[in-house]
């Protein structure tokens, strides 16, 4: 069955980036011009995946609003004749049918993902994490749906990351297996996974990042699923058991993993985030040329010594 739907859970606190977020949805933060939450939606977009499924909380309403038209801007702007800012109003509309669904309370990721259930149905969908933007020109979730169309079950989306920065992710016990001629990154067989281990206790350094491809059994697994790190449901503990089932039945849906290598910006860590802003611009036709060459300059003068303005 052909994967059409993408969920995207936004129901976090984003206590990490306060004062900002008291008001402010994390996820309505700007990347540049455009609010993070845009990229996600426009990712899944750009693979076909149009039914998008938010996964929100009771203070994210502006995050549904910003995907619904606005008419009273759209009118100002028809009025005055701009149309290059009326093509960037109307364009979070046009990205994909949104839908939403509320997390009545913050019980962990996998218990996001379980809140979808009713939309999604028994077909596999994708899960999209709005901290992690993934570069358009890397085709990460293109090639999960390319591997979970080839071998069925589930597909996670892993990378490697410093051994001193194991303990802030899942990691993934692993079995390569043979890369097809058309396969853009490694592929694996999952054996394992542990959320945020000790260093001294973590398997490899694979960790899981914000993409996965999920077959409908996630969510009979999910209900079963008792909390775990943190007291929260954990989608790595309900991945976990469906890898371990699939090695003690081999009929039982596989989970693989895609080990990525593209570019890709953790706008959930404040210095992260702004590396993402400043990467995007300074690569943007419309603000690199006059960017780019101020931070050279500011650099070379000594940075926050510098006085530079």
């Amino acid at each position: 069955m052909p994967v059409t739907k993408a969920v995207i859970p936004a129901a976090g606190l984003g206590t990490r980036f306060l004062p900002a977020t008291k008001a402010v949805p994390k996820e309505m933060l700007p990347v540049v011009d455009r609010p993070a939450i845009e990229y996600v939606v426009e990712e899944a977009s750009r693979v076909g995946l149009r039914d998008v499924l938010l996964v929100t909380s009771r203070s994210k309403k502006a995050v549904e609003d910003h995907f619904d038209r606005e008419t009273e801007i759209e009118a100002a702007l028809e009025r005055k004749g701009d149309e290059v800012r009326l093509r960037r109003v109307r364009a979070s509309a046009e990205l994909a049918e949104v839908h939403s669904v509320r997390q009545q309370s913050p019980r962990g990721l996998g218990h996001a993902v379980l809140c979808a259930a009713a939309h999604v149905g028994n077909e596999p969908f994708a899960v999209l994490l709005g901290d992690d933007l993934i570069d358009e020109r890397d085709p990460l979730l293109a090639e999960m749906l390319a591997v979970q169309e080839r071998f069925g079950g589930s597909v996670i989306a892993l990378m490697e990351v410093p051994r001193e920065q194991v303990s802030m992710y899942g990691v993934a016990t692993v079995r390569p297996i043979p890369s097809g001629p058309d396969d853009r990154y490694g592929i694996v067989r999952i054996e394992d996974l542990v959320e945020k281990p000790p260093i001294e206790e973590a398997p490899s350094n694979l960790a899981i990042i914000g993409r996965y491809v999920l077959a409908p059994e996630i969510f009979d697994v999910l209900r079963e699923t008792p909390p775990g790190r943190g007291g929260e449901i954990q989608i790595t503990d309900a991945l976990r058991t469906l890898a371990r089932r699939e090695q003690e039945d081999p009929g039982a849906a596989p989970v693989h993993g895609v080990v990525f290598t593209g570019r890709r910006y953790d706008t959930g860590d404040r210095v992260d985030y702004l590396k993402a802003v400043i990467r995007l611009a300074c690569e943007r036709a419309d603000l690199g040329p006059e960017l780019y060459p101020w931070i050279e300059e500011y650099v070379a003068a000594g940075g926050p010594k510098s006085g530079l303005s």
